[in-house]
């Protein structure tokens, strides 16, 4: 008997049988929002994006994907600046914005689970009445998000002391590519097996989405001061820094602008930087008041050492906020110096600070761009804003070549391509300079145990060996360059 096929239903079709009809996008000017992440430069179109409330939802979606063989580009707050969350062509992106619930604070284990979609800053606002908070905060942390925070393994000023989002984290709900729910890490000081937990964290969507995790937290210090420290010379602060960890002080931020970002966030804030001064550290220090005054007096000792010319203490809090509050505004204030501009993130020993600052400088007037940094100097996370503008031909290709080339200079010296910005698709070409075939194949391996038909976030963090041979690059190890007496092109 000759039966009629049930014809085939397309990938929105199934996903509108599931969500809500505004949990649905498939307007080209109501996904616009979503066309690229902070990293507007580069941007694409989904096929639709969708908005579940749910966990169980985000598994009905990713199953429904998984059946239809489409791509699956899960999405936070889209405050990313590597184009992690920019849509793939063809595919589905997944956000997880409206996954806002927020358990009660568990006193036992001294934790709060929370949805990917909560607020980094509503996490602290909520715990803080209670003499609690989450130590990770980013400088966008009033509007990103914790799922994108995993993802990337966001650090932010406080992260030298209290570590970066993977120190922070106990335990995750995790959906694999076809919707199937893992339960990874523990409340307990250990978890049985491998660390998959750390492996989760900072694999930018290309293992698996976050439904929930649960988030350790910390008793709030019992005081904090904070010392702003002007210098006349870059390298001295910068050697300022090295020496403060030397001693076996570990301040809870010690962070770092130069004289053009300082302009730029005075103007912006107007919270009293020394516009004169080469360069800032702003150095926090908490603890209880016995301990505070014994590195406090030590940190002034070593920064007068270092050729200080403006020393100023902060103890209350409106007047520490008002300060931190001008470095956390330093990456919007850029923005008024140039129509555009290019927000590197690198990573080097603190030791070669004031030579990667002064190779820097050296590499701006090669290009003809002015570059301000504003930096973690503690932990030697480096964010060099290139000043650029793109309507002038040729700027914005001139100014991911220098971006390309100090991140070429940070592995040299023995750093990384990425503190927290992740690599997206900002830094492919990058990884081929950082790591070997042999090294990257390993990555692929990992992402295909997790995902072996590789539909989430594709084309992301990881290049294809292709890629890299194609553009031909010298691989660093150990922080040397192969053949150092031959020229660099």
């Amino acid at each position: 008997m000759n039966r009629a096929k049930t014809p085939q239903v397309g990938v929105i079709e199934a996903l509108a049988a599931v969500l809500p009809a505004e949990a649905l996008l498939t307007e080209p000017e109501s996904m616009r929002p979503y066309e690229c992440d902070g990293l507007s430069a580069l941007r694409g179109t989904p096929r639709c994006v969708a908005l579940p409330e749910t966990a169980e939802a985000v598994a009905a979606v990713l199953a429904i994907c998984h059946r239809h063989g489409v791509a699956v580009v899960p999405r936070g707050a889209g405050t990313g600046l590597s184009g992690g969350a920019r849509p793939s062509t063809g595919a589905v992106l997944l956000s997880l914005a409206r996954l806002r619930d927020m358990d009660a604070i568990d006193f036992a284990n001294v934790c709060i689970r929370v949805g990917p979609g909560v607020r980094n800053l509503a996490i602290s606002q909520k715990t803080r009445p209670h003499g609690l908070f989450y130590a990770p905060d980013p400088s966008s942390q009033i509007a990103c998000s914790i799922g994108g925070n995993l993802a990337e393994n966001s650090g932010g000023v406080h992260c030298l002391k209290y570590g970066l989002t993977t120190h922070n984290v106990l335990a995750a709900e995790v959906l694999d590519a076809r919707g199937e729910r893992l339960e990874i890490g523990s409340l307990a000081p250990d978890s049985p097996g491998y660390n998959l937990l750390s492996l989760i964290i900072g694999s930018e969507g290309l293992l698996g989405v976050v439904t929930s995790c649960q988030l350790r937290l910390l008793p709030v210090p019992e005081e904090t001061v904070l010392l702003l420290a002007a210098f006349g010379d870059v390298g001295r602060a910068a050697d300022a820094v090295s020496a403060i960890i030397a001693a076996g002080i570990l301040p809870a931020g010690l962070e770092m602008m130069d004289r053009l970002a300082i302009a730029a966030a005075e103007d912006f804030v107007h919270v009293g930087y020394p516009r004169e001064a080469a360069a800032i550290l702003l150095c926090e220090l908490d603890g209880d008041a016995q301990e505070i005054a014994a590195d406090q007096a030590r940190v002034e000792t070593i920064l007068r050492e270092h050729g200080v010319e403006d020393l100023r203490l902060a103890r209350d809090e409106a007047t520490r906020l008002a300060l931190w509050k001008g470095r956390k505004a330093a990456f919007p204030a850029v923005g008024r110096l140039a129509p555009d501009y290019y927000c590197m993130d690198g990573t080097i020993p603190r030791v070669r600070l004031a030579e990667v600052l002064a190779q820097i400088a050296e590499l701006s007037r090669k290009f003809g761009l002015p570059v301000a940094n504003v930096f973690h100097a503690g932990d030697g996370n480096l964010h060099p804003l290139i000043l650029y503008d793109a309507n002038v031909e040729g700027q914005q290709q001139q100014a991911e070549q220098l971006g390309a080339e100090i991140l070429e200079l940070c592995v040299r010296v023995g750093g990384t391509i990425t503190g927290e910005h992740g690599v997206g698709v900002e830094k492919l070409d990058s990884m081929c300079v950082q790591f070997t075939p042999e090294e990257l194949a390993q990555l692929h391996r990992i992402k295909a145990a997790f995902d072996p038909e590789g539909r989430l976030n594709p084309g992301k963090a990881v290049p294809t060996l292709h890629r890299c041979a194609e553009l031909g690059a010298m691989h660093v190890h150990a922080g040397s360059l192969p053949f150092p007496e031959l020229e660099r092109f």
